[in-house]
């Protein structure tokens, strides 16, 4: 089979496309035929291996996951004798880890998988479960609810445009930061507000919110303080790079035990009924994708340049096969 390959650390270009055997599934795993997958700031975090501190989950010296890539949407090609949710032949989406920028991929039933929503192409099925299980896990620490406020910067990426369809969901009042470009695409998501970053900065408007959610990893607690409430929180995302999770943990316990304004820094769980609400929520009408293009597998080194400079909008689709082409 197909598969993007990297045998060592470093820029876009260690990766290549080469052939592979093919995985077998174990008794409590599934085949999947990977008919698209995405590029996200994990896969280039974990790729790069910076910062160092990254390496000890993936390798000190070389990459033990060879093949990068965790979104997917495909069809099961083969199933292990002891899975009973799943057939071969099973549309499913979901999100694995490593090893979806490949022609195919094998993880446990028990892991984020299920049947693709119904009327929703390969494309947009792939580049959905990501954004969701962080943002998911984000909101879920500060219970949003009608009434609540919550500033979420970076609103037009692929955690974002997750975080405001889900802060939507709740009846929260939405503010979303993003670029002169992107601020009718964040209002068509929910957002009730929209502050443009290039004209305005939020920090120095005087307005404060019960929460403020850094959903790319560019502000600091320190920056944002004053424009949260008093015990109002500060929701870090920068888990893929994870250059500072130490002071990070340090901060959430000082905040959390000295009172006033706290910091959180959600893990995502990645967990099977996480893929279920999902695809509840899409087939309601209430969660859609955002993609801002689809590339094929052989242009995956470009494709991952381009995630790098920070500029897509949602997310980037990686098309494996000639089905995952089609809407």
């Amino acid at each position: 089979m197909r598969a993007v390959v990297h045998d060592r650390y470093g820029s876009p270009d260690v990766l290549r496309l080469e052939d592979v055997a093919r995985p077998v599934p174990k008794d409590d795993e599934v085949l999947i035929k990977v008919h698209a997958t995405t590029v996200n700031r994990s896969d280039c975090g974990w790729r790069s291996g910076d910062p160092f501190f990254s390496r000890f989950f993936t390798g000190i010296r070389r990459p033990k996951h060879k093949i990068l890539g965790s979104e997917f949407a495909g069809e099961i090609a083969g199933v292990g004798s002891s899975v009973t949710k799943f057939a071969v032949g099973d549309r499913v989406f979901g999100a694995c880890g490593f090893g979806a920028h490949a022609e195919y991929v094998c993880m446990r039933e028990s892991r984020m998988i299920a049947h693709k929503p119904e009327g929703m192409s390969f494309q947009e099925a792939a580049a959905v479960c990501d954004g969701v299980a962080i943002a998911g896990a984000c909101l879920k620490s500060v219970e949003l609810h009608e009434g609540r406020s919550i500033l979420i910067y970076g609103a037009s990426g692929s955690i974002g445009t997750a975080a405001v369809q889900l802060a939507h969901n709740t009846g929260a009042h939405i503010t979303a930061v993003c670029d002169t470009e992107h601020v009718e695409l964040v209002k068509s998501l929910g957002a009730d507000e929209v502050i443009d970053y290039t004209k305005d900065d939020f920090t120095k408007q005087g307005q404060q919110y019960d929460v403020v959610f850094d959903a790319v990893g560019k502000n600091t607690f320190r920056r944002c303080r004053r424009a949260i409430v008093r015990r109002g929180t500060y929701i870090e995302t920068d888990l893929g790079f994870m250059w500072h999770v130490p002071a990070l943990t340090l901060l959430t316990r000082l905040t959390h035990k000295l009172g006033g304004r706290r910091v959180t820094l959600p893990i995502p769980k990645y967990a099977p009924e996480e893929v279920v609400v999902l695809k509840q929520l899409i087939e309601a009408g209430k969660y859609r994708a955002v993609i801002d293009s689809a590339r094929p597998l052989e242009q995956i080194v470009e494709a991952t340049k381009y995630v790098e400079t920070g500029q897509k909008t949602g997310n980037l689709v990686i098309t494996v096969t000639e089905e995952g082409t089609r809407q």
